[in-house]
């Protein structure tokens, strides 16, 4: 993979458009949404599509007037059928990046080939450690001495991507799971952001598997 912001246009010269797709509470696409409010990403949420109903981050989105789209994954017969429609809900928002923030669906590479170099994710370890769900669980039964969070290109892998950037927590003897994932999830809300700012501002490029910021 070669690839540099000026292939993708970055910088917009303009607020960027930004698409978040989730599954669950939402606590990172509230990161997202309050940087852009307070102006340290040049951007800002213009749709939030979720595959659950019951997502806590469609309520955040409503009750911040933000678009909002539930593409209910239970209602389409397949995974192609599902993610042919949020991929028409998607192209309808013409987002600039779109921003995956807890979102428990696998995408294909044909979903990837659409937004080429524009899909970014978080996930709750140091990947190539401990990719797909439970990660902090994992990293706690193999004993590891440091955990974090990475936040990355999305490729057709299971969180294979380049990355952007990763930040640690040093894991504690008396950690459990949830005390694991409470403490990444502080370092999830300021490296999102921080990821998405390097995008924006175009001094960048990616040479294989490096990304490399200028």
């Amino acid at each position: 993979m070669s690839l540099g912001s000026e292939n993708l246009g970055f910088p917009l010269g303009r607020p960027a458009r930004l698409a978040v797709l989730l599954s669950g509470r939402g606590s990172n696409f509230a990161a997202l949404h309050r940087s852009c409010e307070e102006g340290l990403v040049e951007g800002r949420v213009v749709g939030v599509i979720s595959d659950n109903p019951e997502a806590g981050g469609i309520s955040i989105a409503n009750g911040a007037g933000i678009s909002s789209h539930v593409v209910d994954r239970k209602m389409h017969a397949t995974r192609d059928s599902h993610e042919q429609q949020v991929l028409k809900t998607l192209t309808s928002l013409k987002p600039d990046l779109i921003c995956l923030a807890g979102y428990m669906r696998l995408l294909s590479e044909n979903f990837i080939q659409a937004f080429s170099g524009r899909v970014l994710n978080i996930h709750p370890s140091l990947l190539p450690s401990f990719p797909g769900l439970h990660a902090q669980r994992k990293a706690l039964e193999h004993g590891v001495k440091l955990a974090g969070c990475t936040v990355h290109f999305v490729d057709a892998g299971l969180d294979s991507g380049p990355i952007v950037v990763q930040s640690s927590v040093p894991v504690r003897d008396d950690d459990d799971e949830l005390s694991l994932s409470d403490r990444i999830l502080e370092k999830e809300h300021q490296d999102y952001p921080r990821a998405v700012r390097l995008i924006l501002n175009g001094a960048w490029k990616i040479e294989g598997r490096h990304f490399k910021s200028f």
